[in-house]
């Protein structure tokens, strides 16, 4: 199974591809879809929306697994994430790719056991369980790795509750 994970952001949305066999983790590619400050927001999601798309399409995914919001104090920084994670929805939804989301405890919890890890344990983690050198630069590319590895350790369990909730209908 191959993951897409992804960290939206306006300025920067970061992202991972892991491939998933059995219980063997690969990290495919990752990095950072940066916009321009300047552009205008319709402008920077688009381009948002084009490169996920592209990424999708390239890598053949079979799933996109992003991460929730958190709403912290402010509130212009939470809103543009979300239109980010917005276009990352529709990326996948016109690809008929279906898009699993966690909250940022969960993907903490699923790498690192504990969902009150800070970001240098994420990277170290995801580094540790895709046998990378080093831990993955930047954090926005870490953090959407660590979303894909979140994934492939429970979206088998998904499936599985999915399937049995259908056959009680």
């Amino acid at each position: 199974m191959i993951v897409l994970g992804v960290d939206p952001g306006i300025a920067n949305t970061g992202y991972g591809v892991v491939r998933s066999e059995g219980a063997k983790l690969d990290a495919i590619q990752f990095g950072v879809i940066e916009t321009a400050a300047a552009a205008p927001l319709e402008q920077r999601l688009s381009e948002v929306f084009s490169d996920v798309g592209d990424l999708i399409e390239h890598f053949a995914v079979d799933a996109v697994a992003v991460e929730d919001l958190y709403f912290g104090a402010n509130v212009v920084s939470a809103m543009a994430v979300g239109q980010a994670r917005g276009v990352v929805l529709l990326a996948a939804g016109r690809r008929n790719v279906p898009v699993r989301s966690y909250t940022p405890q969960q993907v903490k919890g699923a790498v690192c056991g504990s969902g009150r890890a800070d970001k240098a344990q994420v990277g170290r983690m995801v580094a540790r369980l895709l046998g990378l050198a080093a831990a993955p630069k930047p954090d926005h590319a870490a953090d959407a790795l660590a979303v894909a590895v979140c994934d492939t350790s429970r979206a088998p369990l998904a499936q599985a509750v999915a399937y049995a909730t259908a056959g009680e209908a």
